[in-house]
């Protein structure tokens, strides 16, 4: 198993992608700490997992929330080795309709929240560790209309995982992005904030520019998360993965 006796946390471990990769990496040997903020969501994720599996109910907005997640991870499984910045949402607004508190909830989640996550651990996680911060195949590579803030924020955390790369260095801290293309998650059915526009049309008309011609699944990005978790990608540094079925590599067939 490639994370025996590995201590993870993972943030917004409690759906989606998160709790793909919480089983993944419980599967392979490691103790893991998820993190999210419902406690109903976190208790289904939790359980049948058994006692390497802590759910922890907290905000990543919310600096007392993100201290209290990472001392009791270490009080229960000890230093962390894993640290994957998953916690996320999905709204969209026009430039011209974008209200200051969507703005604020967007960034404060998608950006803030990401850096305070990777902060906040820093004094109980290993040398020689693993983060990976959740960025989006398109952010800085594609502009969407009604997307403005949602990929701002997630081309800013890639250039976090550049920046922290160094600073971590002399720790042997590696830091890398994972960036899922469109995933079957619950995340992609909420309302998104576009007028006249269900999260189902979004979603199916980025399907239409996949060339797989289907979305991924959780289960296919939790392999990835594996992947850079483990020491299989050891000689990955600032680098960012993208796993979205060819959509920003290929010229998509008609």
């Amino acid at each position: 198993m490639k994370l025996q006796a590995r201590v993870a946390v993972i943030t917004g471990g409690n759906s989606g992608i998160g709790l793909a990769t919480t089983r993944e990496f419980n599967a392979n040997g490691a103790k893991v700490v998820l993190f999210g903020r419902s406690q109903q969501t976190l208790n289904q994720a939790a359980a049948g997992l058994g006692s390497d599996v802590l759910a922890v109910r907290g905000d990543v907005r919310n600096m007392e929330d993100l201290e209290r997640l990472f001392r009791r991870a270490a009080e229960a499984f000890g230093p962390i080795d894993i640290l994957v910045a998953n916690a996320g949402i999905a709204k969209f607004a026009a430039v011209e309709s974008l209200s200051e508190q969507l703005f604020d909830e967007i960034s404060d989640i998608l950006f803030k929240g990401v850096f305070f996550t990777v902060q906040k651990a820093l004094r109980y996680i290993r040398d020689g560790s693993s983060i990976i911060l959740v960025g989006a195949a398109d952010a800085d590579k594609q502009g969407r209309a009604g997307t403005s803030i949602y990929t701002a924020a997630k081309a800013a955390v890639r250039a976090l995982a550049r920046s922290m790369s160094v600073e971590l260095l002399p720790r042997h801290i590696r830091v890398n992005v994972l960036s899922p293309g469109m995933t079957e998650t619950p995340i992609i059915t909420r309302e998104g904030g576009l007028p006249g526009v269900t999260p189902e049309d979004i979603a199916a008309m980025i399907t239409s520019t996949i060339p797989l011609r289907r979305r991924g699944t959780p289960e296919e990005m939790a392999k990835a998360m594996l992947f850079l978790a483990s020491d299989d990608s050891s000689y990955c540094l600032g680098s960012e993965s993208v796993v979205d079925g060819g959509m920003t590599q290929l010229v998509n067939p008609t």
